[in-house]
């Protein structure tokens, strides 16, 4: 194998981590995506589509949001890095580096632009420009002191920007500006202007209301105090709280929660909004003095309240110490805010500790109902799903546990609720179909047993993907199965043919009418002979379950083996329990399992570690070893070896056990890196004592190489070390009898069994050293080694992985959790990786006991609530190319979506998704028929064509006023003879008129004191304008254009002296001012330049 052979790709990944921190949800594909504390982002969807995207830094993300139904996913890291994924590819699309502090960050629903509010108090807008695969900062960049200017209000310095809103009725027309200070800014883009500034000054009027639910009783009151709040009351969490967003909820680091009426007559339009105790009500969810400040606030409206009530829910708000819970509030203010009522209060218990709330909105949905359903994240990675018609149910249920109502996230393979102590892939013959055979001796499960609530009809919402397809043509046949056994006794299986997995079986192993003592117990050990689908399971009891997949589903019997004894017992098949024999033969945990003798005979490895050969067709025991380890170590490794001299078939003896002309032998390594071999058939030790490292080690495992090259040198940094005791022995090969009393018999073995095994080594991996003996040593008991490699780091794990039948390396995963790979036999290092660097795992100590890997270099690893499937070699094409991933982006959704007219008309009922003059623009071109029928595509793409004519220019500047002037000054044709009135003709209106285009010429181009900008101010003009040499070259070009423009009209305003005297003051004073701004707008190619070098 060469070093450009390892290429880690997740393949599978199942189970939400154990730092989820954040939800997005996509309610259009049936997207949920979590972020995590470590730069992870967990996407799942529907029929078992799950997906990890890692980010290159290990950071939290503070905003999590899908570009709903275009297929992308944008983030906000710690490190104020912005990222767009693209969930078709599963990469990063774009990425882009902000220059400051990112402290708020929004979407605009439904389409690709995005609000950003900073440290500085600064407001961006973003654009994601799915073409380009970039992330565009536009020109609508607002400073604070702008802002505080369109406001009419002082703004303190360096108040940061911490929520940006854009309301739902307007499509990004207006924005909701929260500042640190506590300052609520409603911001019209269009007009630049503020519509309501809302502060701590508004506290301070008497007679505001308050609503006080701190005892399950509503108590509504005017409480006078409110003039002595605090000045600076700092926002912690805020949401619209009504559909047309005239009423803001807005949480407080003290509890308090505000509402705000934010409502503005047209009447108003443009003038400063007057301030009434009645524009804001406070609730307080509990009446201590210290509370816990209200992190988060969601809101869903309800049909019943005609836009003015639904359920508030929030964290936080209670008195420090107080048991965790989510509060939901059922709010009504139809007589006016005011008169806030707060009908029901219902605090929900939560399972564990709180990390994030999603309200699921359902007006994508032409016939939604009026309930609620919402997701809570709790820590850790626990996902819950809730919907309710309405809070009564759990108002009926208050003394009770509410756990009840609530639809679990239940990973496609458990590993915690069960938890999984046990885990194998295997390779199965692709030569024949054996799901049939599974599915027929099991019944198939569900993953989600419980698909509906108790008592309910929730269903669990997530439906999104495209699983892979397979072709009519092709014939599907089960490749890889991957078995899990667990605490409670169980195992599961699964298909792992394709990246998406799917539950096969359960089997349980306690059977009705029969009482075997220690049934339940964990599973220790599990083998598989794929021929027959055997499936051999052994638990910490010591008792080993026989299980025959493809066996008779009728069967009525089942066979309990001990020692000394045989039963059969009758036992009805039913709940999927279909087991033959149980053999019970010590009462020590079984550590190790093989099949030998083409699945005829099972070899189990004991903790106390003894042997047992067991006959599987004829369900007995054939014999039991004592002690293989002077220790008495536990058995940890199995290997069964078949002599290659003879091929006679296996035939049965008529006491009832098998028999083989060919000789197996049976390789066994303890914990204490001791390794003996012994006769399958007979139980007879090969050698007369096990040979170990004479050094004191711990054994990892042992593998038999079949290979006749010849070791390297040396391998880079590690130390190598040659035996100088390797000659062969000319003496026969000794064969032990061990009986039981421990008393070793001898006899000569045959000089060809002595040829065959010459060739082949054993590699004996343990904790800091591997050793290669020749199997002649391990035959003759010589402890010399012919290799020894020195590890680095403390080995946990190994496997071997063949890229062919030439080519093949050791897998090596150490306790620090870097991975690597070593050529076989010369023990080269190929390559390295790492659990953080492909999973962001650290190593745990039991992580080793859950690991497997299949030939093709697919190793599975649980950690946690999470299971993985990795694919460590390029060349392995499972699952990157003939069996591909599944897709994340439903386009066939997406454009059903976007053609459906309900959808678009639910969305301009709920939220007005459209613009007033965009309506009127619909209306004017299209008719209202026609604008009846538009359908959402439509509708978002003149919704995104407003906001890119808004947001494609700096703030305080119309779009079309440089062109505008432009052809007010640059038209003017200097050689064309130039009307006048007589001096008869000039009246008072004239002198008006006149008067009127004197103030038309000179609008805008008076002189103006050139003012000392910030650095902040020169970015926010020229972000991203082009290059600053060819706009200052072009700047300059326009100034002699212009100066030759002016001197032919001073030449042309002196041959009319005579007859336009006013003509030529006009045109005097045109030239001067023309000049001054001509120094403007070289100052402003100057500027530019500087900007440029700036950025």
């Amino acid at each position: 194998m060469a070093s450009s052979e390892l290429a880690p790709l997740v393949s599978v990944h199942y189970g939400i981590p154990s730092t989820a921190s954040t939800l997005s949800f996509d309610p259009i594909q049936g997207l949920l995506a979590v972020g995590t504390l470590d730069g992870r982002i967990k996407v799942v969807g529907g029929d078992n589509i799950e997906a990890l995207l890692i980010s290159h830094t290990a950071l939290p993300f503070k905003n999590l949001e899908f570009l709903q139904n275009q297929g992308f996913l944008v983030s906000v890291s710690n490190e104020n890095e912005i990222l767009v994924w693209d969930l078709e590819k599963r990469c990063i699309s774009s990425k882009i580096k902000w220059e400051s502090t990112i402290t708020a960050f929004s979407v605009i629903s439904g389409t690709n632009y995005m609000y950003l509010g900073d440290e500085y108090g600064f407001l961006s807008v973003l654009k994601y420009d799915a073409q380009e695969k970039n992330i565009v900062p536009l020109p609508y960049h607002v400073p604070p002191n702008l802002i505080a200017e369109g406001s009419g209000i002082s703004l303190p310095d360096n108040q940061s920007i911490v929520g940006v809103l854009s309301q739902p009725c307007l499509s990004g027309n207006r924005v909701l500006i929260a500042y640190a200070n506590g300052l609520i800014i409603l911001w019209d883009v269009t007009e630049d202007r503020a519509v309501h500034a809302k502060g701590y000054g508004d506290l301070q009027l008497r007679g505001g209301a308050v609503v006080n639910f701190s005892d399950n009783e509503s108590h509504t009151h005017l409480n006078d105090s409110l003039d002595n709040e605090e000045t600076d009351k700092e926002i912690s969490s805020l949401c619209w709280v009504s559909p047309d967003g005239s009423v803001l909820a807005v949480g407080y680091v003290d509890g308090d929660i505000l509402l705000w009426n934010l409502s503005a007559s047209e009447n108003n339009k443009g003038q400063k909004t007057q301030k009434s105790p009645n524009d804001v009500v406070k609730i307080q969810l509990s009446s201590g003095d210290k509370r816990l400040p209200v992190i988060v606030l969601h809101w869903s409206s309800s049909k019943a309240h005609n836009g003015h009530g639904g359920q508030l829910f929030a964290y936080g708000g209670v008195d420090i110490g107080a048991e965790e819970v989510l509060t939901i509030l059922d709010l009504d203010w139809s007589s006016g805010l005011a008169r806030l009522k707060c009908i029901d209060r219902v605090d929900l218990t939560l399972h564990g500790s709180f990390a994030d709330l999603h309200v699921v909105s359902h007006s994508y949905k032409a016939n939604h109902s009026d309930g609620t359903s919402l997701f809570i994240l709790t820590s850790p990675g626990q996902l819950h799903f809730y919907e309710y018609g309405s809070l009564s149910m759990l108002k009926s249920e208050r003394g009770n546990n509410n756990y009840v109502h609530a639809l679990q996230y239940n990973s496609v393979i458990p590993t915690v609720e069960p938890y999984m102590t046990v885990g194998k892939l295997h390779m199965v013959g692709s030569e024949r179909n054996i799901l049939g055979a599974l599915s027929k001796a099991v019944s198939p499960t569900k993953q989600h047993p419980d698909n509906t609530l108790t008592g309910g009809s929730a269903q669990w919402p997530l439906r999104g993907g495209v699983p892979y397809q397979i072709s009519t043509t092709e014939c599907y046949s089960v490749e890889r199965i991957y078995i899990g056994g667990y605490h409670d006794g169980s195992v599961r299986i699964w298909d792992a043919t394709l990246p998406v997995l799917s539950l096969v079986s359960v089997l349980g192993f306690e059977v009705k009418d029969i009482e075997v003592n220690g049934a339940s117990a964990p599973i220790s050990a599990l083998d598989l002979y794929s021929p027959n689908l055997t499936l051999a399971i052994g638990n910490e009891f010591g008792l080993i379950f026989l299980h025959r997949l493809q066996g008779n589903s009728n069967q009525a019997t089942v066979t309990v083996v001990t020692e000394t004894q045989h039963q059969v017992h009758p036992c009805r098949p039913q709940e999927g329990n279909y087991c033959s024999t149980i053999y019970s033969t010590l009462n020590s945990p079984v550590c190790a399992l093989k099949f030998a003798t083409s699945g005829v005979r099972l070899v189990a490895g004991f903790e106390c570690g003894q042997v047992a050969v067991l006959g599987t067709s004829s369900a007995s025991v054939l014999f039991i070893t004592d002690c293989v380890s002077s220790s008495r170590s536990p058995v940890m490794s199995l290997s069964v070896r078949m002599c290659p001299t003879h091929h006679n078939p296996v035939e049965n003896s008529g006491n009832g056990t098998e028999s083989a002309s060919a000789p197996e032998i049976v390789f066994v390594l303890t914990r204490d890196a001791q390794m003996v071999m012994m006769d399958c058939s007979t139980g007879n030790m090969i050698s007369s004592q096990p040979i170990h490292p004479k050094e004191k080690s711990i054994a990892i495992s042992m593998y038999i190489l079949e290979s006749q090259h010849h070791l390297a040198e040396g391998s880079g940094s590690v130390s190598v070390t040659y035996s100088q005791h390797t000659e062969a022995q000319s003496e026969p090969l000794q064969i032990t009898h061990q009986n039981q009393s421990g008393l070793p018999n001898v006899e000569a073995m045959e000089p060809n069994l002595e040829h065959e095994m010459l060739a082949s080594q054993i590699l004996l991996c343990c904790e800091e050293t591997f050793y290669l003996y020749s199997l002649q040593s391990l035959i003759q008991g010589d402890n010399n080694f012919v290799h020894k490699l020195e590890l680095e780091k403390q080995c946990s794990w190994t496997s071997i992985i063949k890229r062919d039948a030439e080519r093949y390396g050791l897998v090596v995963v150490y306790q620090t959790g870097e991975i690597e790979i070593w050529s076989l036999p010369d023990l080269k290092p190929l390559g390295i990786t790492s659990l953080m660097s492909i999973l962001r795992w650290n190593f745990k100590n039991s992580m080793d006991k859950t690991m497997s890997a299949s030939e093709k270099g697919q190793i599975t690893l649980v950690n946690g609530c999470e299971f993985a499937i990795v694919s460590l070699l390029a060349s392995d094409d499972e699952f990157r190319t003939r069996r591909p991933l599944p897709c994340l982006h439903d386009k066939v959704l997406a454009a059903a979506a976007d053609a459906d007219v309900n959808y678009f008309q639910n969305q301009k009922k709920e939220q007005s998704a459209l613009p007033g003059f965009v309506n009127n623009m619909i209306k004017g071109l299209k008719g209202v028929k026609e604008e009846q029928h538009m359908n959402n595509a439509e509708g978002r793409e003149m919704v995104i064509a407003h906001l890119e004519s808004i947001f494609s220019r700096f703030p305080f500047s119309d779009p079309y006023n440089f062109e505008d002037m432009e052809l007010l000054i640059d038209d003017i044709d200097i050689e064309e003879p130039v009307p006048y009135a007589s001096s008869s003709q000039k009246t008072i209106g004239g002198s008006k008129e006149v008067g009127n285009e004197r103030d038309k010429l000179f609008e805008g181009s008076s002189y103006t004191k050139p003012t000392a900008r910030t650095h902040e101010e020169i970015i926010a003009k020229y972000r991203n304008t082009g290059d600053a040499a060819g706009a200052a070259s072009q700047a300059r070009d326009k100034l002699m254009e212009r100066r030759e423009k002016l001197e032919k009209l001073s030449l042309r305003t002196e041959e009319l002296q005579d007859g336009a005297q006013n003509f030529a003051e006009m045109a005097t004073e045109l030239a001067k001012a023309m000049e001054k701004r001509s120094l403007e707008i070289l100052r402003e190619a100057t500027t530019l330049h500087y900007a440029a070098v700036y950025l």
